[in-house]
């Protein structure tokens, strides 16, 4: 049985954090070049607003990425890689046998078991982990968008158990720490 949950961030290119990001390049031992190139490309911007005669004063925009922006997918991607680097290790350290693809802003996890009873436990773990380390990064999934997915070799018919992501504790959170 191979089961899968999709889900979607909540508005993810207005949401990037440009300190962090500056802080993941960093991280990453990027050449100083690209590190600065970035670093006064994205922090310290600022930005106005007009509407008919009224014009704002400037004020700083620390937050969000145009998505038509040629540097958005590479910065995006880079963004969201720690996330998910972090994420991926919590789950191999719990011992929660799921698989994680990525799209930008969508995610999949894929798992496999001979129960739906766990498959969708290791779903519901990973969801509830994924969804507090994203809420660290100040990126919010969408749970009215979550698919849950069950595929089987078996010819008969079946009644998959639902997945109620109704209730997200931090406990497991916890366990990640370690």
């Amino acid at each position: 049985m191979t089961s899968t949950l999709a889900f979607d961030i909540v508005q993810f290119f207005p949401s990037l954090n440009h300190h962090l990001l500056s802080l993941i390049l960093k991280k990453a031992r990027c050449d100083s070049k690209v590190y600065h190139f970035f670093l006064n490309y994205l922090v310290g911007r600022k930005m106005w607003y007009c509407w008919n005669n009224f014009y704002s004063q400037f004020f700083s925009v620390n937050v969000g990425m145009r998505q038509d922006v040629a540097l958005s997918p590479i910065l995006s991607a880079l963004y969201i890689s720690l996330v998910f680097y972090i994420l991926e290790k919590c789950l191999k350290n719990l011992k929660i046998p799921v698989y994680i693809l990525l799209s930008v802003d969508n995610g999949l996890f894929v798992t496999q078991s001979k129960s739906l009873t766990t498959s969708n436990s290791f779903l519901f773990y990973s969801y509830n982990i994924v969804f507090l380390f994203l809420k660290k990064f100040s990126l919010i999934l969408e749970h009215g968008k979550i698919e849950v997915f069950h595929f089987s070799k078996s010819h008969r018919t079946f009644n998959s158990p639902s997945l109620n992501l109704s209730v997200l504790g931090d406990p497991l959170y916890q366990d990640c720490k370690k």
